[in-house]
């Protein structure tokens, strides 16, 4: 059968997987810990990387865009 592979490498690509996972929550864990005290949004992007979102600005953007109709 093409494509599949044996349990053995399949159990140790999932630790490998879980290890990484493991990893990466702890590098990210003080930024992830202080934005989501400040009620940010964190994305998990990739290893290591995140993306945080400060919700205020898309209140700003809904107020801008009540402006445009106010206006049109």
């Amino acid at each position: 059968m093409v494509g599949k592979l044996p349990a053995r490498v399949n159990e140790l690509l999932t630790l490998i997987k879980g290890g990484l996972d493991h990893a990466d929550r702890v590098l990210c864990v003080d930024q992830d810990w202080w934005a989501l005290r400040l009620n940010w949004t964190v994305e998990r992007i990739g290893f290591g990387a995140r993306r945080y979102r400060d919700p205020r600005f898309d209140l700003i953007r809904e107020v801008e865009e009540a402006g445009r109709l106010f206006t049109a």
